[in-house]
């Protein structure tokens, strides 16, 4: 019983020691935290823990004097500012001296767990000028390392429109990497990664930007049109091999058609089944083959029409298969477009034959333009502009009554001469007409009254 009693008495005394050595350590620290700084305590991220106010404000310049900013850059670069480069000096200005005010010596305890009277920032100043200087003499400003971002692209594929990603590039915002650097200064930090403090310019779109997504689908609209032109056993198909190449798209993914291009192409195409002026060959009812230039008559397509059709088939997505819209028509499709109903005015043998539907309706001798005073009748393919009974032609120096007047080329047609009693020959040399040609009654009587607006008028020598 004995020996208990004195077991519960070692005990309790040993807790009553271990009691006042605590306090005493207590006591002990709090009375060493008067003039002293909490343990953790930093100022601009240099630990002070257990210093005087007079000792960090000794050491302080010196810590500041060294001080390097790293910048840590795209493409595993680094960069740095010195804080002697920008002048950068230690200016506590009361603040680390309210610091250790705030810090309740007997409060010690609480900053082994963190408190907010542990740590202060801002104690530095910089010239901002010297700064800006030394962010401008940053190699990563130097427009030979700087890579542009780049919105998406859209690459034709034969499967459609494909998009190509974006490109970060490495071009900083100046301004946004000037404040992080100040922030960083200011709080004392060593290290600043540019990618994580947004200091970079980003493209405006990504591959995954909806914006992006309706580009491609809109593109892939367009190249999806197919525009077949027909010209009798010819055609001309327009798809999106071709479309693709006059598509463009800024950086705000605005898609325009180049028209230009699209004139250019319809041009190179249409323009050869234009017919209108063309060299021809044509077989005479002589059995010659003669080839035959000029004149009025022929296909000619409306393409400024057919540009606008076009372009509103490819914003569509249309698939269409069409005749181009003319400007003017000829009696048969295709390059040999004259057919079997015309006049042939064989101006060397001075001979008009009349043939319709491939059946020679009239042929005879006729006196054309005379070559002596540069009035010769002109050669080429002319289309029949209209026909009238009893008109007077009209000209310089002579007034003249026709029964039949058939015009083809301007004031140039084909009439009746009550004038001539004779015609064919080589009167025509010297004793012409003023590019008319003069035809026999009968001859210009039954033209008149077989043939029809539009009729081809073939002349040649």
């Amino acid at each position: 019983m004995e020996m208990q009693k004195n077991k519960h008495k070692k005990l309790l005394i040993g807790i009553i020691v271990s009691c006042f050595t605590l306090l005493a350590i207590y006591l002990g620290l709090a009375i060493y935290f008067m003039n002293h700084f909490y343990f953790g305590s930093t100022v601009n991220c240099i630990n002070v823990s257990g210093k005087t106010v007079h000792e960090v404000d000794e050491e302080m310049p010196n810590e500041i004097t060294n001080y390097t900013l790293k910048l840590k850059e795209r493409g595993n670069n680094e960069e740095q500012v010195k804080g002697n480069e920008i002048n950068l000096k230690y200016n506590p200005d009361g603040k680390v001296q309210e610091l250790k005010d705030k810090q309740n010596p007997f409060n010690w305890l609480m900053s082994l767990l963190g408190t907010n009277d542990s740590t202060i920032t801002n104690v530095v100043t910089y010239d901002d000028e010297l700064l800006k200087k030394s962010i401008d003499n940053l190699s990563c400003f130097n427009s030979n390392n700087v890579n542009e971002p780049q919105n998406p692209s859209f690459e034709y594929t034969d499967d459609g429109y494909k998009i190509t990603d974006e490109v970060y590039g490495n071009k900083i915002d100046k301004m946004a990497l000037h404040d992080s650097i100040v922030n960083a200064i200011l709080n004392g930090k060593t290290t600043l990664d540019l990618d994580s403090k947004d200091c970079y310019e980003k493209p405006q779109y990504t591959s995954k930007s909806q914006e992006v997504i309706n580009t491609k689908d809109t593109l892939n609209k367009y190249v999806s049109s197919k525009i077949t032109y027909n010209f009798g056993d010819k055609t001309e198909v327009i798809d999106g091999s071709i479309i693709n190449k006059w598509i463009n798209v800024n950086n705000s993914l605005e898609i325009t058609l180049d028209e230009p291009k699209i004139k250019e192409y319809l041009n190179s195409i249409l323009n050869n089944y234009n017919t209108v002026g063309k060299r021809r060959n044509f077989v005479t009812s002589l059995g010659a083959t003669v080839q035959v230039s000029g004149g009025d008559y022929g296909w000619l397509i409306n393409n400024n029409d057919e540009e606008k059709e076009l372009i509103s088939s490819i914003k569509e997505g249309q698939s269409v298969r069409k005749e181009p819209k003319y400007t003017q028509s000829a009696m048969s499709p295709g390059s040999n477009d004259i057919g079997n109903t015309y006049v042939e005015v064989n101006m060397s043998k001075q001979h008009v034959w009349f043939y319709k539907n491939g059946s020679l309706i009239v042929e005879g001798d006729v006196v054309t333009g005379n070559v002596s005073n540069n009035t010769s009748t002109p050669t080429g393919v002319y289309s029949l502009k209209y026909k009238q009974r009893d008109a007077t032609l009209k000209g310089q120096g002579y007034s003249s009554p026709v029964n039949f007047w058939m015009p083809f080329n301007g004031g140039i047609g084909i009439h009746d001469a009550s004038w001539r009693s004779v015609f064919g020959g080589r009167i025509y040399l010297t004793n012409g007409s003023h590019g008319c040609v003069n035809s026999p009654y009968y001859l210009a009587n039954t033209i008149f009254n077989n043939i029809n607006e539009g009729t081809p008028v073939v002349c040649y020598y």
